[in-house]
């Protein structure tokens, strides 16, 4: 069906997934995400956030960050919680913390932005992007994690 299969994902590398990305139509990304392939894609994207981040980065930052993707094929939201802590990045999809930031976004503009190929700030700017709580920390969000630049 498509070059979105998580088991291909999980042999890409970063700038791999942003090719795959930038050269895929929207309404194919759209068509995926809409599928039975959407949860372990985001399963797959999710766990590669800890070997992503950056320690350096964070100092002493500590904070439970939930991203919210919406657009589930049966109306929902899948939730996933970021958990910073004495310089670790931990993942789960079964959120059980109050978060000190909130992200909601559609799975096109999740994986865009995941991929490096679209810019947060403006997607939040427009809307495409909504957050809830610490500004300021969803401002450094991407110096945390060693995002591509699509």
């Amino acid at each position: 069906m498509t070059d979105f299969d998580p088991a291909r994902l999980a042999s890409m590398d970063a700038k791999e997934f942003t090719k795959l990305v930038k050269s895929t139509p929207d309404s194919t990304i759209n068509e995926v995400m809409q599928s039975d392939l959407r949860g372990p894609i985001l399963d797959e994207a999710f766990g590669r956030m800890p070997s992503l981040f950056r320690p350096e980065k964070a100092g002493s930052t500590s904070a439970v960050i939930h991203w919210n993707i919406t657009g589930r094929p049966d109306g929902g939201t899948d939730t996933y919680e970021i958990v910073i802590d004495n310089g670790t990045c931990q993942v789960t999809s079964t959120p059980e913390r109050e978060p000190r930031l909130t992200l909601t976004l559609a799975p096109l503009d999740f994986v865009k932005v995941i991929s490096g190929s679209a810019n947060p700030m403006m997607m939040f700017m427009t809307g495409k992007l909504k957050a809830k709580g610490d500004l300021g920390l969803a401002a450094n969000i991407a110096n945390l994690f060693d995002i591509p630049k699509g």
